[in-house]
């Protein structure tokens, strides 16, 4: 395994890591939530009538 900063410790390499975990962790709570909100607002939107072209 190659480093790229060999004065790293394994605790703060490792700390690195569960920091971007809760990053992404975070990323799709957030990514859910949008998607919830966007189906239940096209689901609660009134209906709209489409108009045949001629």
């Amino acid at each position: 395994m190659t480093d790229e900063r060999p004065d790293e410790t394994r605790q703060e390499r490792r700390e690195q890591r569960a920091r971007k975990q809760r990053e992404m962790q975070k990323h799709g709570a957030n990514l859910a939530q949008i998607y919830r909100d966007a189906v239940l607002k096209r689901a609660n939107a009134p209906k709209r009538r489409r108009q045949h072209r001629v």
